[in-house]
């Protein structure tokens, strides 16, 4: 395995996590995959649509979003919105973020207090 696939592999991995939290935070103004898709690849959440369409049904299926079609235009979509328990997953898990960054921070600039 070389340096780049090996390194490529933890990215992916540590991108995975923060994904679904995009997702919850940036779907509480509802929208649906493909213009989610894109907004989060126009800040830099780096984001496939092979693993965002699964991702939108199994959150859905969990209960953290919700969704309702929109056939106003030609083309329907499908609306997603953070729900309630995903609202309470989102504020759980930035709080965690914060703390594992704030953590990571004092480890790299040598602050372990």
């Amino acid at each position: 395995m070389s340096d780049d696939d090996l390194t490529a592999g933890h990215v992916q991995e540590l991108r995975r996590g923060t994904v679904v939290l995009a997702c919850l935070v940036r779907l509480r103004t509802p929208d649906y995959g493909y213009a989610l898709l894109e907004s989060l690849n126009a800040i830099g959440i780096t984001v496939d649509a092979n693993t965002l369409y699964p991702l939108l049904r199994r959150l859905e299926k969990q209960g953290l979003l919700t969704s309702e079609w929109n056939t106003d235009e030609a083309r329907p979509r499908k609306f997603y919105r953070t729900g309630p328990a995903g609202e309470t997953l989102a504020a759980e898990l930035t709080a965690d973020w914060r703390r594992i960054d704030d953590a990571l921070t004092r480890l790299t600039t040598g602050d372990e207090r």
